[in-house]
């Protein structure tokens, strides 16, 4: 006679039954892609830190999108990379209608309309000589008022040319109120707002900084979220949400798992998390070396992730995921 406390092993025993009863599902339609487009360059650029991860030409940028899209992927998030000689203090390559972000949503628009979820990252640091995330002061403190005012600018630019939903990563105080406010005003009332809510600041975002080819000297701690800290991260949730925050995320995902349930278990909204670069790039080393299998530990990075109360993964791995689950 078997005990009871055997019981739960015969739901293991095989494939099919591990899959019929599995409390977790990762489908192509929760991840989301995020790209790179790059001013002044002829052909797609290899980002060393990011084995597979490209800086896109137009050209390239319309053929992977299209191909992600095809394969499922729910949605695309671009960053732009400007020529190092357009860059400036107050980061105005972002708000050029006819800046490389700003074209690439118009491009991606028009070839693929509303057939996917066109996401936009709307934060001054890949723009800026200086690298930081918004308006300098005199001291050499980013400015927060003066930060809004150019966030929302770009918001409003962002939806002019496609995106669907807008996404301010900056951390700075009332991002969310107005853009909201700038949106609505700009007749852009069904344009969401995907609020970075809980952005970190980590040791784990090196390999991003070479993909936008940032111009970063220091570090962002004085505006990102000290990685010791949860219950912040809970008023900053609060805040976003009465601001009007369509979606709230917590960056980074896997060190982050934690503060993640938290905000799954309160928010009202969808929740996304970012698997960033520095995680795509663990993963990628360790199973480049031949320490770890690369596709199991990528399946289950992503449905820890979604376990964790995540609705929407943004991953470098959305597209090539999003096939094999097909």
């Amino acid at each position: 006679m078997t005990s009871p406390t055997d019981r739960p092993r015969r739901l293991r025993t095989t494939p099919a039954m591990r899959r019929m009863v599995a409390e977790t599902s990762l489908e192509p339609r929760h991840l989301v892609l995020p790209m790179f487009v790059a001013d002044g360059i002829d052909e797609p650029r290899p980002i060393s830190s990011m084995p597979g991860v490209v800086q896109h030409t137009p050209d390239s940028l319309r053929e992977a999108a299209v191909a992600a899209v095809e394969s499922g992927v729910g949605g695309l998030m671009l960053f732009g990379v400007p020529a190092e000689g357009d860059k400036d203090a107050v980061g105005s390559v972002g708000t050029d209608p006819d800046g490389v972000l700003n074209s690439a949503l118009r491009l991606l628009k028009s070839e693929l309309g509303d057939s996917t979820v066109l996401m936009a990252d709307t934060c001054l640091d890949e723009f800026t000589d200086h690298g930081h995330c918004g308006v300098l002061a005199d001291d050499g403190t980013v400015d927060n008022d003066a930060t809004l005012l150019r966030y929302a600018e770009m918001a409003v630019v962002q939806a002019q040319s496609g995106a669907h939903l807008v996404g301010p990563s900056g951390m700075m105080d009332g991002q969310v109120a107005v853009i909201r406010s700038a949106l609505d005003d700009a007749g852009y009332t069904d344009t969401g707002i995907l609020a970075y809510t809980a952005k970190y600041s980590s040791a784990f975002y090196g390999p991003f900084r070479e993909a936008v080819g940032s111009s970063l000297r220091g570090d962002r701690k004085s505006y990102q979220q000290d990685p010791a800290n949860l219950r912040e991260a809970m008023r900053e949730l609060e805040l976003d949400l009465s601001e009007g925050a369509d979606i709230v995320m917590v960056k980074p995902a896997m060190s982050y798992l934690d503060v993640l349930r938290r905000v799954a278990d309160v928010a009202d909204v969808p929740v996304a998390a970012y698997q960033i670069s520095g995680e795509y790039a663990m993963i990628t080393a360790a199973a480049e070396r031949g320490w770890i299998d690369r596709d199991a530990a990528i399946l289950e990075s992503l449905t820890s992730i979604r376990r964790a109360g995540a609705d929407i993964v943004l991953t470098y791995w959305a597209h090539e995921v999003a096939d094999k689950l097909r």
